[in-house]
């Protein structure tokens, strides 16, 4: 099982290597670029009804909030290869399970390991924290935001091939 701390996020390494790349993208050439973007604006005169400047500025904001974002995360994670077909729920595993009489499948880890065709659940999330170990034929539960206890049976647990 992959052990993680409040912080920490199973990558593979080729989402790490993607992320790294995105971060560099940003923190360099995005930077400079949105920079150039407001004082061209800023050169427009007034400012409080400038809207390409305030534009640029929110650009800015949710750069800069990205590049946070990739940093923290690319600092705590843990880097490793994806699991093997052990049957064990843990990160970097496509989890299939039974709730409610019906089958879910997610994948269990980060959001960043996979692309948005699969829903995610992090390890920390209540449901990933329930399966996370466990082998499949357990049934576990977990506690609902709404504090309705959920039962849960792991159906299935195969490495994710992205």
């Amino acid at each position: 099982m992959t052990e993680t701390s409040t912080n920490q996020s199973f990558l593979t390494q080729a989402a790490f290597d993607r992320l790294q790349a995105e971060l560099d993208e940003l923190s360099g050439p995005g930077r400079v670029e949105i920079a150039k973007k407001i004082e061209a604006a800023r050169e427009e005169g007034d400012l409080k009804e400038n809207g390409g400047y305030h534009a640029a500025k929110e650009e800015q904001g949710k750069m800069e909030a990205r590049i946070r974002q990739l940093t923290q995360l690319l600092e705590n994670a843990i880097i490793g290869e994806t699991p093997k077909d052990s049957g064990i729920a843990e990160s970097g595993m496509v989890v299939t399970v039974e709730m409610f009489g019906e089958q879910e499948e997610f994948l269990l880890g980060s959001r960043e390991i996979s692309d948005s065709s699969m829903q995610v659940f992090s390890e920390k999330s209540p449901i990933g924290a329930a399966v996370n170990g466990h082998k499949v034929g357990d049934t576990v539960t977990y506690e609902a935001p709404n504090g309705k206890e959920i039962e849960v049976k792991i159906l299935g647990a195969t490495p994710y091939s992205g």
